[in-house]
Formats: structure tokens, C-alpha cells, sequence
């Protein structure tokens, strides 16, 4: 992949899940809510100073949201940030660049 350029959607996997678990407390801080459901259904990836990951999420019944979440370098050792969200999103909605 080249740097700045996003990967195919792929399917999540365990290490996906764990990104998303991380940054679940900050998204339902965001949308005052609770989700029942937290399950990363795909993701992409976009290396830039440090990786933008694209990760679509089941939250509960037909629901799905997408989050940017941004992995810094290495060195920098900062935690996971969720960088953007949307919401209202449905099972066959394509996981875009936001």
C-alpha cells in the first residue's frame, strides 16, 4: 500500500475489534448513549503520519456506524483516538473516507 492511500475493505479481524473496543467509551461519550452491540464488521486502512483506520461497526438490531479512528507512530506512544464517526449507517452503506 502507498502511503496516503487507502486499502480495499477488508473483514474485521480480532486486532480490529480491539481498536474499536478501545475507542467504544469515547464514541458513546460523543452520542450520550450506550451501545448494546460493538461488533467491527470491516475495516480499510490509510497510512499517513501515523494509520487512519476505517472500521464499520454493528451497534445493535440493523444499526452500524463508522469511525475513523488514528493509530500515531510508534514513537509517539499516544492511545488510540476516534478522530470522526457517523451514525445512522445500515448494514449495505460502503464504508467510506471521512
Amino acid at each position: 500500500m502507498m502511503c496516503g492511500a487507502p486499502s480495499a475493505a477488508q473483514p474485521a479481524t480480532a486486532e480490529t475489534q480491539n481498536m474499536a473496543d478501545q475507542v467504544r467509551s469515547q464514541l458513546e461519550d460523543k452520542e450520550n448513549k450506550k451501545f448494546p452491540v460493538f461488533e467491527a464488521v470491516s475495516f480499510r486502512s490509510q497510512v499517513v503520519a501515523g494509520t487512519n483506520y476505517f472500521i464499520k461497526v454493528h451497534v445493535g438490531d440493523e444499526e452500524f456506524v463508522h469511525l475513523r479512528v488514528f493509530q500515531s507512530l510508534p514513537h509517539e506512544n499516544k492511545p488510540l483516538t476516534l478522530s470522526n464517526y457517523q451514525t445512522n449507517k445500515a448494514k449495505h452503506d460502503e464504508l467510506s473516507y471521512f
